[in-house]
């Protein structure tokens, strides 16, 4: 194990967080992210917010060695889509200055996706039996001893101080209940290799370049 960093079993953990009894930022999601070195995570949908306040968190990472795979929704703010085409696509591998965000946290996100190790993938449902969108909740946190924290029942990380919802996340742990974190990874990993039924999973970029998004100025769902 690093000297900077915790293994996940030394994090003290709860079986469940809710918003009325914890901080779950401050408590579940900062001390995991700051301590795993492979971060798997399931969100409907997805913002440049979202992907920077992650990537800050890599900071505390093994140099290199940390990674990040994302599947999210195909609904995007047509500002995020224009950032995040400029993010992964080859043609932007120059330092790439934000007019959104911070350039700092631009640039360090940039610097994260041109190394590798942010994947991102797009959910589409491919079944009348699937409504409108993609909106699994799960999410895997590794270490390098290879104990494994997962969780679900919150849609997005709510990182703002100001804006967070009212939200539970029930955790497991592959100390304490092996059988239902390898369930939640495999769920993810059949995800990961479009083996799951009534959706389709491609690659960002093949999604955006082919058309297969949607996006607004307007989404209800803000970040």
């Amino acid at each position: 194990m690093n000297d900077d960093l915790l293994g996940l079993r030394e994090i003290e953990l709860k079986e469940e967080y809710r918003s009325d009894r914890n901080d779950i930022v401050a408590e579940f999601f900062y001390p995991c992210l700051s301590n795993c070195i492979e971060y798997d995570r399931c969100v409907d949908f997805l913002s440049i917010q979202t992907l920077s306040t992650i990537s800050m968190s890599f900071e505390n990472f093994t140099k290199g060695k940390a990674k990040l795979r994302m599947i999210t929704g195909h609904r995007f703010k047509t500002s995020d889509l224009n950032l995040l085409t400029k993010l992964f696509s080859e043609k932007f591998t120059k330092s790439f200055k934000g007019k959104l965000i911070k350039d700092t946290k631009i640039q360090k996100l940039q610097d994260i996706v041109n190394n590798g190790q942010i994947e991102l993938k797009v959910a589409i449902p491919n079944s009348e039996q699937v409504a409108d969108s993609f909106s699994e909740r799960i999410g895997i946190f590794r270490d390098e001893d290879d104990q494994t924290v997962a969780f679900t029942g919150t849609s997005k990380e709510s990182f703002s101080t100001q804006t967070r919802d009212f939200e539970s996340v029930d955790v497991f742990t592959s100390w304490n209940d092996k059988s239902r974190v390898e369930r939640k990874t495999k769920d993810f990993e059949e995800l990961w290799a479009n083996k799951t039924k009534y959706v389709e999973v491609y690659d960002f970029m093949y999604a955006e370049k082919n058309n297969l998004l949607k996006y607004s100025s307007e989404w209800v769902m803000q970040y």
